[in-house]
């Protein structure tokens, strides 16, 4: 039997109550545009043609990797309006869980964000100042709620909100679906056939639930 798992998340119907999801583990994921709209490109003799939203939702997915190092990224597609992918995270040791603890500040961005090497000395930091009053009951209840850091949704929202904030800065129409499908990929023969089915999915494009 499954071991259990306290759940963490807000919309426990969403996914498996009884799974911590910042666990190792592989996990197949499906984000869609908002309204299923055609966003990313179309298909096109069994190929997908990116549209410019799609380039940059396709550029981003594997900086996914870059910005949280203990998840490796396995079969990945843009469809037209929707991605799958894999994502793998890997164990971390306590340096490796300390480190993560930094996640929330490239959530937003999927951007490095220490200093350049000739930043000033005064520039802000992320550290409160001393006299810094406490958080007040709305910040808590915030963090509360918030995803664990490196864990799949903080992940995914990391995603969404970089594939966002950068085809809304090239002048691009874009909105995700509010939430997205993951499934916990339980052995090595549902990872391949997995991975077959996100690799071919062009192919089968007209007989996709999406189309």
């Amino acid at each position: 039997m499954e071991k259990l798992y306290k759940n963490r998340y807000r919309i426990p119907s969403a996914r498996a109550s009884w799974w911590d999801y910042a666990n190792p583990g592989a996990y197949f994921i499906t984000i869609c545009t908002d309204q299923r709209r055609h966003y990313f490109g179309e298909i096109r003799h069994q190929t997908m043609i990116l549209s410019p939203c799609g380039v940059i939702a396709d550029v981003l997915w594997h900086e996914i990797k870059h910005h949280f190092p203990h998840v490796t990224l396995g079969a990945f597609v843009v469809m037209p309006n929707h991605v799958h992918g894999v994502l793998i995270l890997r164990p971390t040791d306590a340096d490796d869980n300390n480190d993560d603890n930094n996640d929330d500040n490239n959530v937003e961005t999927l951007h490095a964000t220490s200093l350049p090497s000739n930043a000033p000395s005064n520039a802000p930091s992320n550290a409160p100042p001393p006299n810094a009053p406490p958080p007040n009951e709305k910040n808590k209840q915030m963090a509360a709620i918030s995803p664990t850091a490196g864990s799949v949704s903080a992940i995914v929202r990391s995603y969404k909100s970089a594939v966002t904030r950068h085809a809304h800065r090239l002048g691009y129409e874009f909105a995700w679906q509010t939430r997205f499908h993951d499934h916990i990929i339980r052995n090595d023969e549902e990872y391949w056939r997995i991975s077959h089915y996100i690799l071919t999915n062009p192919q089968r494009w007209k007989e996709d639930k999406f189309f």
